[in-house]
């Protein structure tokens, strides 16, 4: 019987789960934005992924392990969706690739805000926020510091100067 993966390299392994043109988008909507419904994932992303593409990444990200899925106690017709700790791991990756994209690419200043601050926060930042993101996703235990809403503030300041 054929192996299920082209190789047993981790980068290979990494992209296989994550090298779509989507999954991390969503993961990172679900961690920076806390979107965690599909309608809210659907009509707040700033890159507009269409409802059919949307609905396979959730259902991909379920099966991988990223994602878990829970009746919406509020609404009986709609679903949660909570990160996992492998996904909750992804967040210096993210940081990273954030860092990359700022040095990089034409980033916007308003969207790029978010990554200047883990970069510049670093190691201790990044284990904050997942700290906080176990708080929210896993029920664990939550810590004083918010870095989330800081990030949000700072977003939020960006916006409103016009820079």
């Amino acid at each position: 019987m054929p192996d299920a993966h082209r190789s047993g390299c981790p980068i290979n392994l990494t992209l296989e789960v994550l090298g779509d043109r989507w999954s991390l988008i969503v993961i990172r909507d679900v961690i920076f934005g806390d979107r965690r419904r599909y309608r809210e994932l659907l009509t707040r992303s700033e890159e507009g992924i269409a409802s059919n593409v949307l609905a396979d990444r959730l259902k991909r990200l379920v099966a991988a392990g990223l994602l878990t899925r829970a009746d919406d106690p509020g609404h009986r017709q709609s679903v949660i969706y909570s990160l996992t700790e492998p996904a909750i791991q992804l967040v210096p990756l993210l940081a990273q690739m954030g860092a990359w994209g700022r040095r990089h690419a034409p980033a916007s200043t308003e969207l790029s805000i978010r990554a200047q601050l883990l970069e510049e926060g670093g190691t201790p930042m990044w284990e904050d926020l997942m700290a906080e993101l176990r708080a929210r996703h896993l029920n664990v235990a939550a810590r004083e510091s918010s870095v989330l809403a800081r990030l949000q503030a700072a977003y939020e300041a960006i916006c409103a100067a016009g820079v």
